[in-house]
């Protein structure tokens, strides 16, 4: 499937399952967290439990389309669990790309490579990328031209972008709100649609059926309540 939709909180427990059962979790369990606070545990926070659902519908979507030996880049990466995760399965062509200098401090500095950037403008060569994926991440400072500029020069023929964004079926007008410094836009059904519409001029196509229905308002943050979605689109030769 092309487009997901996050429909009831009880998918966000059932995936951070997943991702227990499959040994890639990063995010603290109660005990790790009650050490973190106590200052007996050492190291960044990396994950957020809200993110389950993201982060596991993006590694069933990379197993089964994504060899270990491929190049993937995760951009706005500092405190992704899904890179981390990624590292944990064996994935061993990994890199990372988000403005904040502290991605120094993320986890595996030895095995994955890290650059401070801007994800519209990195310094990545053409075509490297067997994937690209952004957790949570295309919402904030939204320039669909740019992204999918950047996206088209990064991806090999055949590369996919995957993304998790904030959405409801129905626009929230979010005009009054900026997070991290930059606007912040809940996607609505139309933002989507247009945005696949202009994804296909830069040669990047939808590969499966596109669900847009929502059910529960799933997430309640910055005084608004909506859900996830989840994306995956292919470059095409």
């Amino acid at each position: 499937m092309t487009m997901q939709v996050l429909l009831e909180k009880q998918q966000i427990s059932k995936a951070r399952k997943d991702l227990l059962s499959k040994g890639v979790s990063s995010v603290d369990s109660p005990i790790q967290y009650l050490m973190r606070m106590l200052g007996l545990s050492r190291g960044m926070v990396v994950g957020d439990k809200l993110k389950s659902w993201d982060v596991n519908c993006s590694i069933n979507f990379l197993e089964s389309h994504v060899s270990k030996k491929d190049l993937i880049l995760d951009i706005g990466c500092f405190a992704s669990e899904l890179i981390v995760a990624l590292h944990k399965m064996g994935y061993s062509n990994l890199a990372g790309a988000d403005l904040n200098p502290d991605v120094a401090n993320m986890p595996y500095q030895d095995s994955i490579r890290y650059e401070i950037s801007n994800f519209m403008h990195t310094k990545f060569a053409d075509s490297s990328f067997q994937a690209v994926t952004s957790i949570s991440v295309i919402e904030h400072g939204f320039d669909g031209p740019l992204l999918l500029q950047e996206l088209s020069r990064l991806l090999k023929p055949g590369g996919y972008f995957i993304a998790s964004f904030d959405y409801w079926p129905d626009k929230i007008n979010t005009d009054d709100t900026k997070f991290f410094g930059m606007d912040w836009m809940i996607f609505s059904k139309n933002d989507v649609v247009d945005f696949i519409t202009e994804a296909e001029s830069y040669g990047l196509f939808p590969v499966g059926k596109m669900m847009y229905d929502g059910k529960d308002r799933t997430i309640d943050c910055g005084g608004r309540q909506y859900t996830f979605a989840w994306l995956a689109i292919q470059k095409r030769a």
